[in-house]
């Protein structure tokens, strides 16, 4: 099974084979975050030999061999993503697509650093920003959060979190405003979009200090709202609550590097974890390739870590893995 990390360098190493026309079409198909990895990915590439691309290229050809997609129905559309996506993240995307241009101004701040959006946005009502938050990723929504001050973020988590969705004249209203911001410096149902899930995946990425303190902010006003926040959310720590089985499983996706660096800032317990559920030869390599690493910057480890979790929210949604220490001890596999 092909691994996310390796997905993007076949992408990545295919874009360079096409040559700049074909490969700045291929671009325009794809979202903001999508553009980002792959020219990252793509300009930290060394000169690759025929020997390596050559192998990408007949896999391409082979996939399309197989048949020609000319079109797909909505059915077809919901089970493709569903299946690469998952049903939550692939509902969310469906959802952004309907909007259409309803959404076209919300869609520009995907391509901003997350501080120029915060300074575009911060002087908004929060229940505008937190409007506008649900459209984009949770990861830039988190690095968004960071940029506002203790009150307007704890205001804005809040709003989110209490959020049903959204009405479509509000939705067209906000985009109508947010472009004629961005030119300065009809769905029939709403959105559904916001609520506790979605104020949780957000707080994922904001760090342990703000978070703790949003969390504190959200029970003062409302506990079992704080509370059902907390059971939504997923930190790096919670992998101890995962089964051996769904431990292997998130193994055998993620890159070793990544690994190392993750396992840098993870408690004893959770790397013994982790060790157990290996063969005792890729345990004692992993054990050397820790000790040998040496100091890891924290942003770096935190980045990584957040990489992994991405990939057991995928695996959760797949079925793969049991969020929350459900199931039994399965051993070895």
């Amino acid at each position: 099974m092909t691994t996310p990390e390796e997905g993007l360098e076949k992408a990545a190493l295919l874009l360079m084979t096409l040559g700049p026309d074909a490969a700045a079409g291929v671009l325009r198909q794809l979202g903001p975050r999508e553009v980002q990895k792959l020219t990252m990915k793509m300009a930290s590439m060394t000169p690759q030999s025929r020997e390596t691309v050559e192998p990408v290229l007949i896999e391409v050809n082979e996939h399309f061999g197989k048949g020609s997609m000319i079109q797909s129905d909505d059915d077809q559309l919901r089970e493709m993503l569903t299946k690469a996506l998952g049903d939550d993240r692939a509902n969310q995307l469906l959802s952004r697509m309907m909007s259409g241009s309803e959404t076209a101004g919300i869609e520009s701040l995907k391509w901003m650093d997350a501080a120029t959006a915060a300074d575009l946005i911060k002087g908004e009502h929060p229940q505008i920003i937190a409007t506008i938050l649900v459209h984009l990723e949770y990861d830039q929504a988190g690095e968004i959060l960071k940029h506002f001050d203790d009150r307007l973020r704890n205001d804005v988590v809040l709003r989110i979190a209490t959020l049903d969705g959204v009405q479509p004249t509000a939705l067209k209203e906000l985009n109508d405003a947010l472009t004629r911001m961005l030119s300065g410096a009809t769905t029939v149902k709403k959105a559904a979009m916001g609520g506790v899930r979605h104020a949780a995946e957000i707080l994922n990425f904001v760090g342990s200090g703000a978070e703790t303190a949003v969390i504190d902010n959200v029970r003062e006003y409302d506990p079992e709202l704080a509370q059902k926040i907390l059971d939504e959310m997923f930190v790096f720590e919670n992998l101890l609550d995962i089964d051996d089985r769904g431990i292997q499983s998130i193994l055998r996706e993620v890159q070793s590097d990544s690994l190392i660096i993750a396992l840098k800032g993870a408690p004893p317990e959770l790397r013994e974890k982790i060790f157990k559920n290996m063969s005792s030869r890729a345990a004692e390599m992993l054990r050397e390739d820790l000790e040998a690493r040496g100091p890891v910057r924290l942003s770096e480890v935190e980045a990584e870590q957040k990489e992994i979790l991405k990939t057991v929210r995928r695996l959760a949604e797949e079925g793969q893995v049991m969020l929350g220490g459900k199931g039994g001890d399965d051993g070895f596999v």
